[in-house]
């Protein structure tokens, strides 16, 4: 009854589906502990800041579109609200997705490590085994070596489903996201991230958006995504070295779904993106390769015959394995995966005067 009060106060959900899920036993506990003990207040100026600086015109907004936004990125509040709020943005339209002028975070250069020292492959296996994972998943991430990141830029948002429709609707794309039952647009997960989209796909979106911006937007390397998740630290998380279901849509959250863009604050990166751990995966630009002086590994994804494009970040419908900064997998049917927008810093410029 106190779940159901509280989205009542705050905001009606509309979607038949979240008020399932926030009746079930699983994710009720968890909300009911979220209430209990609310969020950590250890940044919450400094993101509450950054995320109220990035909204393009909070303050022209409307009061109840404003409150909204704030909401649901306020660490301060309990996750069900800002979940609720993030629902009602979808419903009302959402005014921090603007496909067109989308929130990019600007990552400085840097020299950095990527990858996990040989020394520490087992203890991480043996950490992870309850989650399922093999050896030779973790393999990929040795040996850590030192790449030079240069300065680029990274959406805040993974593409949401409402960008992925104007997409289709300006292109006549033909390509529907599998996630879409029955064909349909999920108008309730506006802005939820879209996924289940091919490689092909999604080159398609980003020529059609570079056209209409002139800009030239892409996808982000393995390194560039790993080093925008970890800000560079050594830290197995974006948030930190321990696991914690309320800063990430992964499966141990129990929402069993996506979620709204940007509502898992406390999740942010130390560079402030938004999801880099959860709700779905992110194709980044390269195929698997090994790291350097690291072994050639061949597990579920490929064969030696052929590669495969790697993905990053965790997923609703996976363990918290897949949320951690430096984990390397790759595309599969059954994974739920996105993408973000990335571009070089100087390409801009570049672009704008073709």
């Amino acid at each position: 009854m106190k779940i159901l009060w509280l989205l009542k106060v705050g905001l009606a959900v509309t979607a038949v589906s979240y008020i399932l899920l926030l009746s079930s036993p699983r994710f009720g506990a968890f909300v009911r502990q979220e209430i209990r003990t609310g969020m950590s207040m250890g940044s919450t100026t400094r993101l509450r800041d950054r995320n109220v600086m990035l909204v393009p015109h909070l303050q022209t907004l409307s009061s109840p579109l404003r409150e909204l936004v704030q909401k649901s990125e306020d660490p301060a509040v309990p996750l069900v609200q800002r979940i609720s709020a993030g629902q009602k943005l979808a419903e009302l339209g959402d005014p921090r997705i603007q496909i067109f002028e989308p929130q990019m975070i600007e990552i400085p250069g840097q020299k950095v490590k990527i990858g996990l020292p040989a020394e520490q492959l087992q203890s991480t296996f043996e950490r992870l085994r309850d989650a399922g994972v093999e050896l030779s998943w973790i393999r990929k991430e040795v040996p850590q070596h030192e790449v030079t990141i240069a300065p680029f830029r990274a959406a805040k948002f993974k593409v949401t489903n409402s960008e992925y429709l104007d997409f289709i609707k300006n292109t006549g794309e033909r390509e529907l996201p599998s996630s879409w039952e029955g064909g349909c647009y999920p108008k309730d997960r506006a802005n939820h991230p879209v996924y289940t989209v091919t490689i092909e796909a999604v080159e398609r979106y980003f020529f059609w958006l570079n056209q209409k911006t002139h800009r030239r937007f892409r996808l982000m390397t393995e390194d560039e995504w790993e080093y925008a998740a970890s800000g560079g630290k050594e830290i197995e998380y974006p948030w930190g070295d321990e696991f914690d279901p309320n800063n990430a849509n992964t499966k141990e959250a129990g929402l069993d779904q996506s979620s709204p863009v940007g509502v898992f604050v406390t999740g942010n990166s130390p560079f402030g993106l938004a999801d880099m751990a959860g709700n779905v995966e992110e194709f980044v630009s390269n195929d698997y390769y090994p790291y350097p002086g690291g072994a050639d590994v061949q597990d579920l994804f490929g064969d030696n015959e052929k590669t495969y494009r790697m993905t990053r970040g965790g997923a609703f419908n996976k363990r918290r394995d897949f949320a951690r900064c430096k984990r390397r997998h790759g595309w599969y049917p059954e994974h739920a995966i996105g993408f973000r927008l990335a571009e070089s810093v100087d390409d801009e410029a570049t672009a704008s005067s073709l």
